[in-house]
């Protein structure tokens, strides 16, 4: 159904602390950087800090699987017993993400690039 994780999205209360944080971390500079997101790359891997992440029930980091077709991914993680939290909606540039609950309420997070 999908590639390896791609994103791994953390919520943040303070997103200026919070980079400061992660460039130190990560040893490298964000290479986006807006009032609602930050994002960092890491070998295949990006980092982002999300400070909206917090109000929308988010109490940890969010592992985002990458998927051809966010639709059929949704469906076939419901038939397997997850739970939609967040239907699929455009971040930026065509970017679909989404998000799901396991029955132990992990957040599992979906994205379909453009």
């Amino acid at each position: 159904m999908s590639q390896p994780i791609s994103v791994l999205v953390y919520p943040v209360e303070d997103l200026e602390t919070s980079t400061a944080i992660f460039t130190a971390l990560l040893g490298t500079e964000p290479y986006a950087s807006a009032p609602y997101y930050v994002g960092f790359r890491v070998g295949d891997l990006e980092v982002g800090l999300d400070p909206n992440g917090h109000r929308q029930g988010q109490a940890g980091p969010v592992a985002y699987a990458l998927v051809d077709d966010i639709t059929a991914g949704l469906a076939a993680l419901g038939q397997a017993g997850a739970q939609t939290v967040q239907e699929p909606h455009d971040v930026g540039g065509g970017t679909l993400v989404a998000t799901l609950k396991d029955p132990a309420g992990n957040v599992i997070g979906l994205r379909q690039n453009p």
